[in-house]
């Protein structure tokens, strides 16, 4: 059905129930149906387009969550919160693996809001309602807790708050004010567990929105191995007076937010405060994942070779990301012409198939070089390399700093080194920062604006090359 818009312009009756930008990883199978199916019998009967987000973000790969991470971007009172809601149902009612779940927002006073909604959906259906053993209302300190022991609890973010507990969903509404500090209390509480998620809700974001920018430019490059992103928005240019342009960043339209609702939000607002409130035309952190601060985009792009190859032997490393929730296997080698080719051999989510996968590289391709960093995240993976007879180099300290030195060296002081152009080095080298060590400067894998493990890896492996490669120099090759 169709309606005409306030500026003539013909246009959907109801809101899109697609989002406009979207990227969501592979799976085999999905919880969303039956989390939907479980709002329903407390009473939440969800829209298409809340079912769908809840379908692509609950797919499961491998027997775990195909998405580690949900950004969900979308204008006030189109209903983020009701797909929250039946999450968080999902989390204490479905999902055998849950026990802690934490809802965090910017203020007391969303979150105070969220748990009364949230109790109130229990306590309609006797079915759920018997299961809970306790509720706590204390303001700050809300929580549902279950007979069998799993737990919701709701806490306003600081630099403290999520410390001392593990959690297995964590929820950070009002994403849109989302600072590191927050971050980096909350998102190690998932670490030890089997199958963590993390979700984020916002509305449209500001030059402030460091954590909600960084993930949201994963998004919009697409191909992540582990976020669903979903971002309901119109575009600059699109003409505000427009119903399809509503429709584009308003799901809800023609379902809880009538188009004459937004005529008058339209005429009561700013032009910038309406297209940021209820078109969702955000402004974010310049290029904070794409920003190329270290090596310039121009000079690695005029290193791309699709066809490039290298000659035996190679050598190889391993990296892994700072929460281990990815890892890479990095490959360098010398070309006919004499230039340095580096790719990423695997880069996936998790880290048990690293060793496997590098004893089958050593047994097929006999490198010259093994490199794994026994003082970093993927010290872990020597004892059980060497056990199976592989002969592991390590770098030292000032070495890692060396590694850094010639990497950057080979891509923009000489040119001497190609690449095929792979995706997640690439994302890599845009992200990337470094910091200082004792001996100089290595890529920071902490302070960098996404995963840089695949980066690390080949800057290691290019380092083994230069030790145990045949030219035993790597500096001194130029074209």
């Amino acid at each position: 059905m169709t309606n005409s818009g306030p500026s003539g312009a013909r246009g959907p009756l109801r809101g899109d129930q697609k989002p406009r930008l979207w990227s969501v990883p592979p799976y085999t199978s999905s919880e969303g149906d039956l989390v939907v199916q479980l709002a329903s019998a407390a009473g939440l009967v969800l829209d298409p387009w809340q079912a769908y987000v809840l379908r692509e973000s609950l797919g499961r790969r491998d027997g775990k969550w195909a998405a580690f991470e949900t950004c969900l971007i979308c204008a006030r009172q189109n209903g983020k919160g009701a797909v929250l809601e039946a999450l968080e149902l999902a989390g204490l009612f479905l999902f055998d693996h849950v026990r802690l779940i934490l809802h965090s927002a910017h203020e007391f006073k969303t979150c105070s809001e969220h748990f009364r909604r949230m109790l109130a959906l229990i306590q309609s259906s006797p079915d759920f309602d018997r299961e809970v053993s306790r509720v706590r209302t204390q303001t700050g300190a809300e929580a549902i807790e279950l007979k069998d022991g799993t737990r919701l609890r709701f806490v306003a973010r600081s630099s403290g708050s999520g410390r001392g507990f593990s959690g297995d969903l964590i929820v950070m509404d009002e994403a849109q004010k989302l600072t590191d500090e927050p971050m980096a209390a909350l998102l190690p509480t998932l670490s030890a567990r089997r199958d963590p998620q993390v979700w984020y809700a916002a509305s449209a974001g500001t030059e402030a929105s460091t954590q909600l920018g960084r993930v949201r430019d994963r998004g919009l490059r697409g191909g992540d191995p582990s976020l669903a992103f979903f971002e309901w928005s119109a575009e600059d240019g699109d003409d505000p007076a427009d119903l399809v342009t509503w429709a584009k960043a308003n799901p809800a339209l023609g379902i809880r937010i009538t188009p004459e609702y937004i005529a008058q939000e339209r005429s009561a607002l700013s032009e910038a405060a309406f297209a940021a409130e209820r078109l969702t035309i955000g402004r974010y952190p310049l290029g904070a994942a794409d920003a190329w601060a270290v090596v310039p985009k121009a000079a690695w792009l005029s290193l791309l070779d699709a066809r490039s190859e290298p000659l035996a032997p190679v050598a190889f490393a391993a990296a892994v990301s700072d929460h281990r929730g990815h890892a890479a296997v990095g490959v360098c080698g010398r070309r006919q012409d004499g230039c340095l080719h580096v790719e990423v051999a695997d880069y996936r989510e998790g880290t048990a198939w690293v060793v496997p996968r590098l004893l089958e590289l050593y047994q097929k391709h006999s490198p010259c070089a093994v490199v794994v960093d026994e003082a970093g995240h993927e010290g872990s993976f020597v004892t059980e390399l060497e056990q199976n007879g592989v002969g592991v180099l390590s770098p030292a300290p000032r070495e890692v700093a060396q590694a850094f030195g010639q990497f950057y060296d080979a891509a923009v002081d000489s040119a001497s080194l190609r690449h095929r152009g792979d995706q997640p080095l690439s994302a890599a080298l845009g992200a990337a920062g470094t910091r200082d060590v004792s001996e100089g400067r290595t890529w920071a894998r902490k302070g960098s604006a996404a995963d840089i493990s695949p980066l690390v890896a080949v800057t290691l492996a290019l380092w083994g090359f230069g030790e145990r490669g045949p030219s035993g120099d790597v500096g001194v090759w130029v074209i």
